[in-house]
């Protein structure tokens, strides 16, 4: 066995050297200088095919809407959108569910309801996914309607956090489309 393996060593090495080697050096490795921020915001669309965590959002959601006596805000929507280029969405939408998650599910809140824990756990786990994701450009439209979700948040109170629970089938959708679907070039600006 040792012989036959030693006649074809040469064969091996000539195979690998001809055939592998090229194939190797032209993989599709990032080039030098080549931005890996857009990749790390990406986001594996198995994510939010699970049946058992959407289930759960969407039912966390819809529970805690029916008690949402404001139906003239939202805090989930294409606001969030207006002079965001679609490159930086999905850091966008990252940003709004760390907000999400930190002011709203992590508070008291996940006494009251119950699935709040899991799809808290559900979202952190993507926002970590993302830790990587940086937006490109000029930060302060990205800032500006974060602040302005903020503030409607606060200024809401405590049905503020009510909204923010009752809308996170919406904030589900908005990162999964943000963050799994490839931006076009040029990134357009949306508006109201």
């Amino acid at each position: 066995a040792m012989q036959t393996l030693s006649k074809s060593f040469p064969g091996w090495v000539f195979f690998c050297c001809c055939c592998c080697l090229p194939l190797l050096l032209t993989s599709s490795l990032p080039l030098k200088g080549a931005s890996t921020a857009h990749h790390a915001c990406r986001l594996r669309k198995i994510n939010f095919q699970q049946p058992y965590i959407r289930n759960r959002t969407y039912t966390l959601a819809k529970m805690v809407h029916a008690s949402d006596k404001d139906t003239d805000n939202r805090l989930i929507g294409q606001q969030l959108y207006v002079n965001i280029k679609e490159n930086n969405r999905c850091y966008l939408m990252k940003r709004v569910v760390e907000i999400v998650v930190k002011d709203v599910l992590l508070t008291e809140v996940k006494n009251q309801y119950p699935y709040v824990e899991e799809v808290a756990q559900f979202l952190a786990s993507l926002t970590s996914e993302l830790s990587k994701c940086k937006f490109s450009g000029n930060r302060e439209h990205i800032e500006k309607n974060l602040k302005q979700m903020k503030n409607k948040m606060e200024q809401l109170g405590e049905n503020g956090k009510i909204k923010a629970i009752g809308e996170l089938d919406l904030l589900f959708d908005y990162l999964e489309n943000a963050c799994t679907d490839i931006p076009k070039k040029g990134g357009n600006k949306e508006k109201n």
